[in-house]
This record gives C-alpha cells, structure tokens and sequence, in this order.
C-alpha cells in the first residue's frame, strides 16, 4: 500500500473533493452571492492590510457593542484556491449574537509556499491583536475558525508558540479553536496529487502538522465533519480529537448528519445549527 490502505490512486480519491461533489461550483456561486450581499448590509471594515503582500488583507464586521468578541474565519480552498470574499457571509452567523467577525486573506500555492501560508495566518492574527482598540473587539476574547485548509491553519494557529513568532504577544492569544472539515496531519497530502502544486516536503509537511504541533496549553476545540465526508476526512477528525484529549484538552467532536465537505461549512451560518450553537457557546458572547 502507498499510504495506510490506499494506493495513490486511491488516496488522490480521498482528497479529490470536487471529483466526489459534482455540484461544488453552486456551493462556490451560492458563497460568493451571500457573501456579496453580507457586505452590502453589515457594518464592517474591508480590505484591511495586514501585511505587505497583495493578498494579506482581511474584513472586519461590527456588532456595535463595546469589547464583543472576535471570531477569526479562514478560508479553504486546499491552500491553492478561494477567496475571503466568498466568505463574508459567516459573519451573518454570529455579528448579530453579538460577536465580531474577521475573515481573512492569505496568498496562495504556487505563489507561495506552505511555511509562507503559515506565516501570513499568524501574522494576521498579531495584526487583529494589536489594532483591536481600533476596531472596537476584545483582544482577549479572540476566536478562530477555519473550514478545509482554513480548519488546518485555524488548528496552526491555535498551537502557535505566540512569544517565539513576536515577544509582545501573549500566549493565550487565542481563546478556543474551530476547525470545520479540516485536515490535521499534511503527509497524506503530500503523497497525493494535491502536492503537484504544494510541492511539500516530508520536514515541511510535518512542522506544519498540527498532529505533530499540539499547544501547550489547553485551548478548547470544536471538530466538525460531515456524514458524507471522505473516510480520510473522518480519520484527520478523529486522529486530532484523540491526540487534543490526550493531553488533557477539551474536544468536542460534531457529526453533521446528512452534509458533504461542500454543505457543512454552511451550517455555521445557519441561526441554531448545532455547529453554529456550538462556536458560541465556546465563545460566550
């Protein structure tokens, strides 16, 4: 076998989800029009440059209270693809429960590689750090949240070592962590086609694993996976959840009954979903 029970053409399958979701792109319209339509109607700051490069740029929308928390969304898009416009529409899920909603921009593979990804995230995060007086949210109640490639980097950022990235920041930056669909261990992906473009290495791929990375500190997780997710996915899910208990972390794990890679981020939106309930009440707004 080529990686645990699958040859290669097998575990490109388990990662080619456009191929097992033949309607993605009407997910991908479906985004784009809600999140055009969020943006026309929430309160918010766009296009803020967190960063020097043309794509390290982030939103913020309001909820027009005093030091509400913040909600940090990253996209996916398996690091190559997507765009935080199409995800303004998450904030629709929260800005009205009273928490503040960032959404964030990073470059992309070709253009850059993974330990770069990594780098703009964090760097993202210190911007939203440093400029929450600007802004109005509580540095002290910041929140991640990441779907795909978005819940791996979201999961990254959660175990980051903040006083090694910048000795200003605290290290108890982030709060609580939700990762949607996500993927925790990158060497299958860098064993499958996903690394034509990626071009990962074996030490790349694992220092940025959060399989392999786990904090330090206990940060509460929520996973969520959908039924009709790959079983490669459902592995990544359950892997992360046991190795975040075994160190004593707390990790809720949410099967979405009924949902695909593509209609389970939605449910974040959707006023009352169990995953949207979920993320709030870990951040108690």
């Amino acid at each position: 076998m080529y990686y645990l029970n699958y040859d290669k053409t097998g575990l490109d399958a388990q990662y080619n989800l456009r191929a097992a979701v033949k309607e993605y792109q009407a997910y991908f319209d479906e985004w784009s029009l809600s999140s055009q339509k969020a943006r026309s109607k929430l309160p918010g700051e766009l296009d803020l440059a967190y960063g020097s490069g043309s794509l390290e740029t982030l939103d913020i929308f309001f909820t027009g209270r005093p030091n509400a928390p913040l909600l940090v969304f990253i996209h996916g898009g398996y690091w190559q693809g997507l765009d935080k416009n199409q995800f303004s529409h998450i904030a629709d899920g929260f800005v009205n429960n009273g928490v503040a909603t960032a959404v964030v921009n990073y470059s992309l593979a070709p253009d850059v590689s993974m330990d770069e990804i990594v780098r703009q995230n964090r760097t993202a995060i210190a911007w939203i750090w440093r400029h929450a007086d600007n802004f109005g949210y509580d540095p002290g109640r910041i929140h991640v949240c990441g779907h795909s490639a978005g819940g791996h980097l979201a999961v990254v950022l959660a175990a980051t070592d903040w006083a090694s990235f910048d000795q200003a920041l605290p290290p108890d930056l982030i709060k609580g962590v939700c990762a949607v669909s996500g993927i925790f261990d990158l060497e299958p992906i860098r064993r499958c086609y996903l690394n034509d473009v990626l071009g990962m290495d074996a030490a790349v791929s694992k220092r940025n694993s959060p399989l392999y990375n786990l904090p330090d500190n206990s940060i509460p997780l929520i996973l969520a996976v959908g039924e009709l997710e790959t079983d490669e996915f459902q592995r990544q899910t359950q892997i992360l959840a046991e190795c975040w208990r075994s160190r004593g972390f707390p990790a809720d794990v949410i099967h979405m009954a009924g949902f695909h890679h593509f209609s389970v981020v939605n449910e974040l939106v959707r006023s009352k979903s169990p995953l949207n309930q979920a993320v709030l009440r870990q951040i108690k707004p």
